[in-house]
């Protein structure tokens, strides 16, 4: 893949990963408090995995460490939401 289509990729990463702050940003302001919504989690990991994929391409262990770890806990808050949601409502 040509160089300018890498960039292109991390920018589309950068962008759907800023994206995530604007969802939580509207959903806090329409619930009136600091609410961090599921759709932050999915923004995480769809950006993330793109960053990590242009720092895998681009040889950044500084990028791709970060990315690694973030994925992770991104992953992992997505399991707990799930899990709650499984639990009967008292």
């Amino acid at each position: 893949m040509p160089a300018e289509a890498w960039l292109a990729l991390g920018f589309l990463g950068q962008a759907c990963f800023f994206s995530r702050f604007l969802v939580q940003w509207l959903a806090s302001e329409r619930a009136g408090r600091s609410v961090v919504p599921r759709a932050f989690w999915y923004l995480s990991i769809a950006g993330g995995a793109i960053v990590l994929t242009y720092a895998i391409w681009r040889r950044d262990p500084v990028f791709i460490l970060g990315q690694s770890v973030g994925l992770l806990v991104y992953a992992r808050n997505l399991t707990l939401l799930r899990r709650e949601d499984r639990r009967p409502s008292a």
